[in-house]
This record gives structure tokens, sequence and C-alpha cells, in this order.
């Protein structure tokens, strides 16, 4: 694995996301929960740049009739058709599916974000 520095803790702790060029690819760095993580900027469904999309949270599943609103500041929604994925794991936020963002591992060294890749 090779490791390439992305940006500074402190960038986001400012935003929780920043979106960065590393090894030739466009990744958007999260800051969710105190830990950090790295997705690629594309959409597995259609090639949007996912990471500009809305930071919320959702509507969980429930029983009928029943509305429960959940991960809170978790859930990133693309901006082109409104896919939901959790920021947290990548995976898509519909039961079933099998899609998820392609993340990276990102690692904290002396007050610097860096991720890891092949």
């Amino acid at each position: 694995m090779n490791k390439y520095l992305a940006a500074k803790v402190s960038e986001l702790n400012v935003n929780p996301r920043k979106i960065v060029q590393v090894n030739g690819l466009e990744i958007g760095l999260f800051h969710i929960k105190g830990a950090y993580y790295a997705w690629r900027n594309i959409c597995p469904h259609a090639g949007a740049p996912v990471c500009q999309g809305l930071i919320s949270g959702t509507t969980l599943p429930t029983h009928v009739y029943e509305y429960e609103y959940g991960l809170e500041e978790q859930v990133l929604r693309c901006p082109w058709h409104g896919w939901e994925f959790d920021l947290t794991t990548g995976k898509h936020l519909v039961e079933g599916s099998k899609t998820k963002l392609r993340g990276y591992e990102v690692v904290v060294e002396n007050g610097k974000l860096y991720v890891l890749m092949k």
C-alpha cells in the first residue's frame, strides 16, 4: 500500500468534508463522529460527483405508518438522483442493495490525513 498526503486534520475540523486530488483521483474526505473516511467522488449509479451531495440523515426502516429519522450527519445523498449512502460504511441505503462507494483507508499521523492506495 502507498500512503498519500490528503489534508490536514484541522481542515476537516472546520468543515466535515473536503474534496481533494489523491494519486490522480478525486476523493472526498469526511470527518464523521470522530473518525475519518475517504470515498471516491464517483457515484456507482451514474458517475455523479457524489461527494458533493447533501450530508444529512434519513428515514430508517420501520413498521407501516411509522417514521423514524436517524443517521443524522452520516448520510451522503447523490446530487444527481438522490441515492443515499452511509458515510461510515459506503453502503447504499436500500434494503438488499450490494452497491457501495469505493473507499480508501485513512491514517492520521502528526495532524495530517493520509489515504492508503495500491
